[in-house]
């Protein structure tokens, strides 16, 4: 295969401005590598927090984006799990070291070496991009490359979220009706439970969509549920939140939050929290959250809905998520 010397990419430079369109080489996969040709990104929240300066230390200049869905170009010496023409993903976690004490005992997620795509890593907002193939999974037959894009981020950290959420759940809450909440709700309900949907105040865009997707009940984050909920999700980035959720969870529930950043939880009495509620957060993912995802997501069928931009408006497309204007989850497509 022929691949050009060089591509489009949006580079970001310095937090608080825009990204910007530039050509720059196209990468060459090292040892363990693939070279994908990008079809599609998601724009998600944490490319928000990287843009916006929340998350420090980004590699800079750098390639944002890691809910990659692409297929591989050309592979790397040593390359054994995939070949040119594989359609493949790239989440947010892109390499461990498999040596500190968390890889050694099955938690990679917190690896002490992390290396993360679209923040030291370069990622997806570009034609090309090389990722560990330790760190790619199969695309599941049947997903469009935009709607597949969702499912390596928003899809695997909602879905840890989910999983960490415990097994005796009958009653789910997810604050925040965004890209992670509209792809596990569905899988929540597959699977059984009532899932009540809390948007802010006065949303009821957002409030529809959730009972559209199974939702029994959605109203605003400011008010109770019609019952105790068995756990909660937290998935916008508000610390005021995390009290809201204490204080409709039973006893012996759980509120998790699943963003990798937040605004400061303010102080709440410990009354909301005894009685065995548990507070805990989620960090990263696992190769094993990603497997399990894929395999169940068509098996519901999760169906991801999107708004897709071209590479060069996505300045306009983090706009419009930092607004709270997309529904579903935004996409790079690139043509």
């Amino acid at each position: 295969m022929n691949l050009p010397r060089t591509m489009r990419a949006m580079l970001f430079e310095e937090p608080g401005k825009p990204l910007r369109l530039a050509d720059v080489n196209v990468p060459t996969p090292g040892a363990g590598q693939v070279l994908i040709r990008v079809h599609a990104c998601g724009v998600c929240r944490t490319d928000l927090h990287i843009v916006d300066g929340e998350l420090t230390n980004p590699r800079l200049p750098l390639i944002v984006g890691h809910e990659i869905v692409g297929s591989v170009a050309q592979v790397g010496e040593g390359v054994q799990h995939f070949r040119p023409g594989d359609r493949i993903g790239v989440p947010w976690l892109g390499w461990t070291d498999g040596e500190c004490r968390y890889c050694l005992r099955g938690q990679e997620n917190l690896c002490d070496n992390a290396r993360f795509t679209g923040y030291t890593l370069d990622g997806g907002y570009a034609e090309y991009t090389v990722a560990d193939e330790r760190y790619c999974f199969p695309v599941p037959q049947g997903y469009p490359d935009a709607q597949a894009a969702p499912l390596m981020c928003a899809g695997l950290i909602g879905y840890r979220s989910y999983r960490l959420a415990g097994e005796n759940v009958e009653h789910l809450g997810m604050y925040g009706f965004g890209a992670a909440a509209h792809i596990i709700a569905q899988i929540a309900v597959y699977q059984g439970k009532k899932v009540y949907a809390f948007t802010r105040p006065g949303d009821a865009q957002s409030q529809a969509f959730a009972r559209r997707l199974g939702a029994v009940w959605a109203g605003d984050s400011t008010v109770a549920p019609p019952v105790e909920l068995d756990a909660a999700l937290v998935f916008a980035p508000v610390g005021a939140l995390v009290p809201a959720a204490l204080r409709v969870t039973a006893r012996g529930g759980t509120v998790v939050l699943g963003g990798i950043h937040m605004s400061d939880i303010p102080q709440f009495p410990y009354h909301i929290l005894w009685g065995e509620r548990v507070v805990r957060s989620v960090a990263n993912l696992t190769r094993q959250d990603g497997e399990e995802l894929l395999a169940i997501a068509p098996q519901v069928p999760v169906k991801t809905e999107v708004e897709t931009f071209p590479l060069e408006r996505a300045n306009e497309a983090l706009a419009r998520l930092r607004s709270g204007q997309v529904r579903g989850a935004a996409v790079l497509g690139m043509t």
